[in-house]
């Protein structure tokens, strides 16, 4: 049983089908025995993620800075709900808690969580999982970006062998069982 850290939208107006996405991850993880680390919003993609790992018995560990509580979008139902002073401790102890990482659909903060991850990856202070679940082609002209970028070395080949690319949940996670043993 692994604890993974999923970075996702927290957008209040996304389609339904991120929302659907999110939820099936989070029952996906629960029906594997995973626990789930999360922003610790219960809005959007996040708050879907969290009630579908709840809605199949998982465990969840919400990580929120204080600003996103004080405008009430914290996840109250979660199993663990830890208050941190920003942004920046926040990806820190998510980073600290979880195995692995799968990003989904997301915007900037979806980003910026993959971003750090990834490069804490790449300098060797951790050796975890980084998958990116590339559904409908959502991630390909970033994926097409990376890829460039190593072509020309501003990128070194290794890091970028280092992010893992699938096009579902299921995979996401068979890639990080391997990876964990």
């Amino acid at each position: 049983m692994a604890a993974i850290g999923v970075f996702c939208a927290s957008s209040r107006t996304l389609d339904q089908r991120w929302l659907d996405l999110a939820t099936q991850t989070g029952r996906e993880l629960a029906t594997r025995g995973h626990r789930l680390v999360s922003g610790g919003g219960c809005v959007g993609m996040m708050g879907a993620l969290a009630d579908g790992t709840r809605s199949a018995g998982g465990h969840t560990l919400g990580v929120i800075p204080q600003p996103l509580v004080d405008l009430e979008v914290a996840d109250t139902h979660s199993d663990e709900l830890v208050v941190t002073d920003g942004m920046a401790s926040r990806k820190t102890l998510m980073i600290e808690k979880s195995d692995a990482f799968i990003t989904l659909p997301g915007g900037l903060g979806t980003l910026d969580e993959l971003f750090e991850v990834w490069t804490t990856a790449v300098l060797g202070m951790h050796r975890k999982p980084v998958v990116v679940v590339d559904v409908d082609g959502f991630y390909q002209g970033l994926l097409g970006w990376l890829d460039a970028l190593a072509d020309t070395e501003f990128v070194g080949r290794s890091a970028r062998d280092l992010l893992i690319v699938v096009d579902s949940v299921p995979a996401a996670l068979d890639a990080i069982e391997t990876r964990l043993g």
